[in-house]
């Protein structure tokens, strides 16, 4: 009997995994981000650190020492708690509105592709003419618009944790802990229903490529429905660049938040986000710098890790890359 030895096959998210294992830049990436993501989530239970919002004017504009890390700001508040609580909201706005942006991009644009024709062309004239609009000034004004909701919102969020018999401690205190979220949900629709135009483009292009190979031909000649063809055929081939994308897209919203926080048009004192941190501490960097250094720092080493960890990705997830 002739023994052959055959080379056990791989996957194609194997071999991108094991090509982004060997990109430095990209695994250091990956970590600082995992240590940003874990610490901004753990933070209130850190013993050394407290309520990021409580006042403490005895102890106010003190340099970083053993009892404050990163300081104090002009309210006494520490400023190490203050960077955690809004690591959280800056990371729930890039997360949480690329999603939105994605999902709405990758419908928009493989429905475009995949269907061709005058269906394909008025999709993107409507992708031009919201390219055309400033989108700066759009985002204010839909934000604008939206805020009278939130109000409701949080009352309807607090309704769902409280009842009548409630007691009027517990159900401030949930109201306090539902209005920081209910508060940033038309910045979320603000920014997200503007910010897919770039995907639908990119997902358009793939499926038009993806849609003429002859897998897809055999999928139409066994009658399956255009639908499904779509579904699971085609968008499973197209979610390298669809992943590289969101990874890209996500310090994008995050920058974006932050200036509109500088401006004083995002999240609203005295809830915090990293564009309020850097807002707050740019008016005092010459008597205080920690207030704006410290809370700086986190943000660039979370945007450069997301836009690092996007390039290994895209390197990664190349199907014209050489297999090792």
């Amino acid at each position: 009997m002739i023994e052959t030895n055959l080379e056990k096959g791989t996957s194609l998210w194997a071999d991108a995994w094991h090509r982004l294992s060997r990109n430095r830049a990209a695994m250091l990436s990956l970590a600082v981000l995992a240590c940003v993501v874990l610490a901004c989530l753990a933070g209130p239970a850190l013993p050394w650190t407290g309520d990021p919002n409580r006042l403490d004017l005895a102890h106010k504009n003190l340099p970083p020492s053993g009892g404050h890390w990163f300081g104090t700001d002009y309210l006494g508040r520490d400023i190490l708690s203050r960077i955690l609580s809004g690591g959280r909201v800056s990371l729930a706005v890039g997360i949480i509105t690329t999603l939105v942006s994605v999902s709405i991009g990758i419908t928009w644009g493989a429905v475009a592709g995949y269907a061709g024709g005058r269906i394909d062309a008025l999709m993107m004239r409507i992708v031009d003419t919201l390219y055309a609009m400033p989108f700066l000034i759009v985002v204010i004004l839909l934000g604008a618009t939206l805020q009278p909701l939130t109000s409701h919102l949080t009352e309807f969020c607090v309704g769902l944790f409280t009842n009548a018999e409630t007691p009027v401690g517990r159900a401030n205190s949930v109201r306090e802990a539902i209005e920081p979220i209910t508060s940033l949900v038309p910045l979320f629709i603000a920014i997200g229903a503007l910010s897919w135009l770039n995907v639908s483009r990119i997902v358009r292009a793939q499926v038009q490529s993806v849609a003429s190979m002859e897998f897809v031909e055999a999928a139409r000649s066994l009658g399956l429905a255009r639908t499904r063809i779509l579904i699971r055929h085609i968008l499973p081939n197209v979610l390298g660049p669809i992943i590289v994308y969101t990874t890209l897209t996500i310090p994008g919203v995050m920058l974006f938040e932050a200036t509109l926080s500088f401006l004083g048009l995002g999240v609203k004192p005295p809830n915090a986000s990293w564009g309020v941190l850097i807002e707050e501490g740019a008016n005092r960097m010459l008597s205080n710098p920690w207030i704006l250094v410290f809370p700086a720092l986190f943000f660039s080493a979370t945007l450069f890790a997301l836009n690092f960890l996007g390039d290994g990705l895209r390197d990664a997830l190349d199907p014209k890359a050489s297999k090792d």
